[in-house]
């Protein structure tokens, strides 16, 4: 050890020190006097005198055992404080003797004492990531749900608790009938309501019917119900205006349908399918009655090849005339004669999500083009709608929309925004509480409930508690929502069975949710 690395002593240098006097001689008052000098020097070194003289004899030996006993103490204490909090000792944590030096003594340069290198202490570590035990791997791997893309959030938290090509856009099927309704609440409001109205043409006794893009006007007389729960008549209208006209003979009829533009069909729907076998779906004019159904009261039913022909037809049958009929625009600040107005955007989309109505989600749509400045066509779809989203502050990167409904199998949506999307639909943000009371229960209501042959069996678990919109085209069944899971938390997530996929991929999907159901918060993404 070098002299600058030994523990200060406390004691004086020299050799010389009253101390040798003894109790023993001190026979007189001053004696003892000297004696308890003497006494109290000792105390004050701390050091019985005998000891004192064996120091002064081999002062080296003595300094080097002093020495180790400080170090000793040193870390004994650096062990005693790492112990207690869990950092490395300090020697400044230990007091150290307070060096005594005499008038005549020279003082002892305070030597640094050595102390143990710091024990290496783990640095603050972030807090342990949870380890999720509950794997739908085995279910998420069934061949039936062909090329799979789907994703599950933790609604409460956000975090992704399984992902399978969640960011890849896919084809949606009905799902996009979802970001339809919220771009429509977005951009027209939930209360607005749809018009038809009529004004006076540019000759006396003409009227001009004016198209205003409701698709749930119907034509079955007063008193009797359509399709569409409380659906404006046509007869109404009629009504309206002979009582506007004042006995004044009607002349002639113009139709402006020109709200909406051609092509009336979108190109990449499979048409003898789905207007003539399916009866999903009919050309989307602005004028037209009961979506221009064959049958007024069904869900699904042949359309013609006409719709605004058929309209027309009912309303010369109540307005008791056969007057010619041609094609034009209304005039501008024309008087109006008569209207009447749709259900309000909150029913409309009510409706159509439980029962995944095309017409009116093709309707929505293009209004919500119109309104946002984008077009009157198919064409105008992409934009008009992305528009309307974007107040829900989601990122639509990759998201194309051909139509309103989904049909089309150009349409692209990636799981993840589905995902985003559904958070704010369970928290009935912006409006989107609508949606949230629109979406089919398994085993219970819409697409999902009886009659569906959705979510049996094994999958009978999660009834009541998965609220999803469905979705099917050629090469594609999807399925997305909420599940209300067994362990109380809510996840929202998006299912795509994508490829060469058979109608049996929809009891494939409800397994694979039913195991989300199952799992919670523990789902893994294993």
């Amino acid at each position: 050890m070098h002299d600058s690395d030994e523990p200060d002593t406390g004691l004086p240098s020299d050799s010389a020190s009253p101390d040798t006097a003894s109790p023993d001689t001190a026979s007189t008052r001053a004696a003892r006097r000297a004696a308890e000098s003497g006494s109290a020097k000792r105390s004050a070194a701390g050091i019985p005198a005998g000891i004192l003289a064996t120091i002064r004899r081999h002062p080296k030996a003595w300094l080097a055992a002093a020495a180790a006993a400080v170090f000793l103490l040193l870390a004994s204490g650096s062990v005693a404080l790492g112990a207690t909090i869990g950092s490395p000792a300090s020697a400044a944590g230990i007091p150290s003797p307070t060096a005594t030096v005499t008038k005549s003594a020279k003082p002892t340069p305070t030597p640094t004492p050595t102390v143990d290198p710091a024990r290496p202490v783990p640095a603050n570590q972030p807090a342990g990531t949870r380890i999720r035990t509950c794997s739908v791997g085995g279910l998420a791997a069934d061949g039936r749900l062909g090329s799979l893309e789907a994703q599950v959030v933790n609604a409460k938290t956000g975090a992704t608790l399984f992902d399978r090509n969640g960011g890849k856009p896919g084809p949606t099927a009905s799902v996009l009938k979802t970001l339809t309704s919220a771009a429509a609440l977005a951009t027209l409001g939930p209360d607005y309501r749809v018009a038809t109205t009529v004004v006076a043409g540019s000759t006396p006794g003409q009227v001009v019917i004016v198209g205003g893009g409701d698709v749930t006007l119907s034509r079955l007389p007063d008193g009797q119900a359509s399709f569409y729960t409380g659906a404006p008549k046509i007869q109404d209208l009629a009504n309206q205006v002979k009582q506007a006209m004042g006995g004044q003979p009607i002349t002639s009829i113009v139709v402006d349908a020109s709200l909406f533009g051609a092509p009336f069909w979108q190109p990449s729907w499979d048409e003898r399918e789905e207007r003539v076998v399916e009866g999903s779906t009919p050309y989307m004019t602005a004028l037209m009655v009961d979506g221009d159904r064959d049958d007024p009261t069904a869900v699904e039913s042949p359309r013609s090849t006409d719709p605004v022909g058929r309209a027309v037809q009912y309303f010369q049958q109540y307005l008791g005339t056969n007057v010619g009929v041609s094609q034009g625009v209304a005039p501008a600040g024309a008087r109006q004669l008569g209207a009447v107005q749709s259900q309000p955007v909150t029913t409309l989309i009510d409706q159509a999500m439980r029962v995944s109505d095309n017409t009116i989600m093709e309707e929505l749509a293009r209004l919500v083009a119109i309104k946002n400045g984008s077009g009157n066509t198919f064409d105008a779809l992409n934009a008009g709608v992305l528009a309307g989203l974007k107040g829900y502050g989601i990122d639509t990167a990759g998201i194309h929309i051909a139509d309103g409904s989904g049909l089309s199998a150009d349409n692209a949506v990636p799981p993840s925004y589905l995902t985003q999307l559904f958070i704010k639909v369970l928290n009935r943000q912006n409006g989107l509480g609508v949606v949230y009371d629109g979406l089919p229960v398994a085993g219970k209501s819409g697409t999902l409930g009886p009659g569906y042959n959705r979510f049996t069996g094994s999958s009978s678990v999660a009834r009541g508690a998965v609220f999803a919109k469905t979705g099917w085209i050629d090469h594609g069944y999807t399925l997305s929502g909420i599940v209300n899971a067994a362990d109380g938390t809510p996840l929202t997530f998006a299912v795509f069975a994508l490829g060469d996929v058979g109608d049996n991929a929809k009891q494939a999907i409800d397994s694979l949710v039913a195991g989300f159901y199952k799992c919670g918060d523990n789902l893994s993404n294993g």
